[in-house]
């Protein structure tokens, strides 16, 4: 970690994980259930990634992105997508306007993407234009509006919910976007003791809203940390097999060589170390270990993995062809070892 004054370094870093599990435990009070998606979210905040949340209507992905954005002390920007939304109503405007002196001039509108969490709600109702207009603000926390190019704020963290795409009115995510969610994560049907909770709880009072907890500046300071936080040469090196084994055209196991057409980029390996950076960190270590890959593997994989003809017609789970991939890499480093 970082060389200067030790003491107070750890100090620091002290204060900024008792005010992030402070914010993960407000979450958790009003997002019941689902710890583990919970930390998928909070892995890719810290680590400077962007979340991609999947599910059905009705299972509270919304109530999951407006409470963590409440425990935050940023700005807060919430787009509805649908079908008509323009390019322009994200990133913003030029406005025609009447000067004091009777002139007219252009003013450009900055759009709700100006922000420091923005909640992209049911994004794949939107056309694939539409969804295309993020790309520059996810990979470069950057704007470029008529020409002139506008810096975004710092943190930028973009959570976007969709629906499942065999939902009606539902339009799939360009792969050059899918590339740009360090993670996706899939909301799934809560379980009995879960659903019971959550039952019990709506026929209670509102639970009090989630107060501010962590500042802009902290975020960052987090960020910094897990930015630092070493990884093993060995775990590297598995990362780099794993993502090369969901390529069917590389040494992958049968069910990826059978059902993937295309496997994942060079960035979901940097998005992999990432996510494990900041988990071992926000679990109080200082190193990264195989159960930090084994946790977010799924995450940073499923939605990167394009499935070939044999695949979509055996419905075959990219998160199990994730898995697949990590195993395989894990015997073939064990073989050379």
């Amino acid at each position: 970690m970082t060389q200067a004054d030790p003491k107070a370094t750890a100090l620091e870093l002290e204060a900024l994980l008792t005010r992030a599990r402070e914010l993960e435990s407000a979450v958790q009070r009003v997002f019941l259930g689902h710890d583990d998606v919970v930390e998928q979210l909070f892995c890719a905040l810290f680590s400077g990634g962007h979340v991609l949340l999947e599910g059905v209507p009705g299972l509270g992905k919304t109530t999951l992105a407006k409470a963590l954005a409440a425990g935050l002390d940023l700005r807060f920007r919430r787009v509805q997508f649908t079908p008509d939304l323009m390019p322009g109503d994200i990133l913003g405007l030029r406005l025609l306007e009447s000067a004091p002196d009777g002139r007219q001039v252009l003013r450009i509108e900055r759009g709700p993407v100006f922000t420091h969490v923005l909640l992209a709600d049911e994004i794949n109702r939107a056309s694939p234009r539409t969804q295309s207009a993020l790309l520059e603000a996810m990979a470069e926390q950057r704007v470029t509006l008529f020409g002139e190019t506008y810096p975004l704020e710092d943190p930028f963290f973009l959570v976007a919910t969709e629906n499942p795409i065999e939902m009606e009115g539902t339009f799939p995510l360009p792969e050059a976007q899918l590339d740009r969610f360090q993670q996706k994560v899939v909301l799934g049907r809560p379980s009995l003791t879960e659903l019971v909770r959550v039952l019990d709880e709506s026929a209670s009072p509102a639970p009090a809203p989630v107060a501010p907890v962590m500042s802009a500046t902290e975020v960052r300071a987090l960020r910094r940390f897990a930015h630092e936080v070493p990884v093993a040469r060995e775990l590297v090196e598995l990362v780099a097999r794993t993502v090369l084994a969901t390529h069917p055209d590389a040494d992958a196991p049968a069910d990826v060589r059978r059902c993937v057409r295309h496997g994942a980029s060079p960035r979901a390996g940097q998005s992999l170390l990432a996510a494990t950076r900041a988990r071992a960190l926000l679990r109080g270590r200082l190193h990264v270990t195989g159960e930090d890959l084994d946790a977010l593997c799924v995450s940073v994989l499923r939605h990167r993995l394009l499935l070939g003809y044999e695949g979509e017609a055996s419905g075959a789970d990219t998160a199990t062809l994730a898995r697949s991939a990590l195993a395989h890499a894990r015997s073939k480093a064990a073989l050379r070892a």
